[in-house]
């Protein structure tokens, strides 16, 4: 013990510049914008590389599981497929509607997969990590799905990494609808349970039942219309009782989410600044 002390007493200075050093860093990245921009960038360039390692452990373990449930989502998209194909051709009796149905359903979409290197769930605004980044195509306020339906939006992104907020965040707000019926709102999450959230602000007068699906609605850039959130679990009056909101079962399973793909929706996006400039041309004539 005295040679402890004589050791720090001996050496206090070096303490004390050390101590000085973290002070002046943690004060550097916390009041200067700029600064902590470039550390988080940088930070989770590195994170990544260890979360990806983990990752690949993790992913090697659960390759059966994950194989058994692909085949069985393929077989299933496989019968939908048959059966949409059937009803087309009934309807249009031409095979040849069927194929650029499919092709224009397609245009304008690009996916590029990518893998979860990091992911949370047990926190207010929880993120995830994927292996793609800018210098895969992939850019700010992307959509992210997976097969079972919507992950989240890019909200960072790096040469090789992004980081996702997921549905599973406080600051998370995408406009869906109930498939079928055309009514929307915003899905938000309150915490707690990882495989529930909520629609708010569906009007009064909508109709539909319990176990409806909801989707994306396509009034945004970020997803086009259709990609599967979940099914309506239950219904509420909101807080000042104009409108409904809705309990969902989210269709993702975040807890063993993997796969994902990042959706680049350049087409959609031109169709709505194209909208926009229609909209302001008519308030500036209004004027």
């Amino acid at each position: 013990m005295r040679n402890l002390f004589a050791f720090l007493t001996r050496h206090n200075h070096w303490f004390v510049f050390l101590a000085l050093e973290v002070i002046s860093v943690i004060l550097l990245f916390q009041y200067n914008s700029y600064q902590a921009s470039v550390w988080f960038s940088s930070a989770n360039e590195v994170a990544g590389k260890v979360y990806e390692a983990n990752s690949w452990v993790e992913t090697f373990f659960s390759l059966r599981q994950v194989n058994k449930e692909l085949t069985q989502r393929n077989l299933e998209l496989e019968q939908q497929m048959v059966a949409m194909q059937e009803l087309l051709t009934r309807a249009k009796h031409d095979s040849t509607d069927v194929a650029r149905t499919q092709k224009q359903a397609l245009e304008g979409f690009k996916l590029y997969p990518a893998r979860v290197v990091s992911n949370s769930l047990d926190k207010k605004d929880n993120f995830i990590t994927i292996d793609k980044g800018w210098a895969d195509g992939v850019k700010k306020d992307m959509g992210v799905a997976c097969g079972s339906g919507v992950v989240g939006v890019v909200y960072l992104v790096s040469r090789n990494y992004s980081v996702v907020i997921p549905i599973l965040n406080s600051h998370s707000n995408i406009s869906c609808m109930i498939k079928g019926r055309g009514y929307f709102g915003y899905l938000h999450w309150n915490g707690g349970d990882p495989g529930i959230a909520y629609v708010d602000d569906v009007p009064r007068h909508a109709r539909f039942k319990l176990g409806m699906n909801v989707v994306t609605s396509g009034y945004s850039s970020i997803f086009p219309p259709g990609v599967l959130v979940g099914k309506i679990l239950h219904v509420f009056n909101s807080p000042n009782g104009l409108s409904y909101r809705l309990q969902v079962k989210l269709a993702t399973d975040f807890g063993r989410l993997r796969d994902v793909c990042v959706i680049d929706n350049a087409g959609m996006e031109e169709r709505l600044e194209m909208m926009r400039a229609v909209q302001d041309s008519l308030k500036v004539k209004r004027e």
